[in-house]
């Protein structure tokens, strides 16, 4: 995969998160979550975007860290979501979960990668 389709599919992501968060009920609890998710759910692209500039390869390991952060947290946010039934399509939900959780094996193997390069 190239940075280009990782690009293209965190956006999507971002895309489906804003989808989700649009389809939320509106009362307390769900706008808490949805607020966080929407924060969480699309800084991972925007992070990402900042990692390509990186200054120095010790800047883009440091962006990179970021992104997998915010995916970690926007995985937790979903389940939460989940959980509590504050979703209108259940599939949805479903599919953003297992595409953070590829998206987090990807960072996770590419988070390595960059930090051995760097040692090395």
């Amino acid at each position: 995969m190239n940075k280009f389709d990782l690009e293209e599919r965190l956006i999507e992501f971002s895309v489906s998160i804003i989808d989700i968060t649009k389809e939320m009920p509106k009362n307390y609890a769900a706008n808490h979550l949805s607020k966080q998710l929407l924060r969480s759910g699309t800084s991972v692209s925007l992070n990402y975007g900042e990692a390509q500039s990186g200054e120095s390869r010790k800047d883009f390991v440091h962006k990179m860290k970021l992104v997998l952060k915010e995916l970690r947290e926007t995985f937790i946010n979903l389940k939460i979501i989940e959980r509590s039934k504050l979703y209108k399509t259940y599939t949805k939900i479903e599919m953003a979960k297992q595409e953070n959780n590829q998206l987090i094996a990807i960072f996770v193997k590419s988070l390595d990668t960059a930090q051995k390069n760097m040692s090395s």
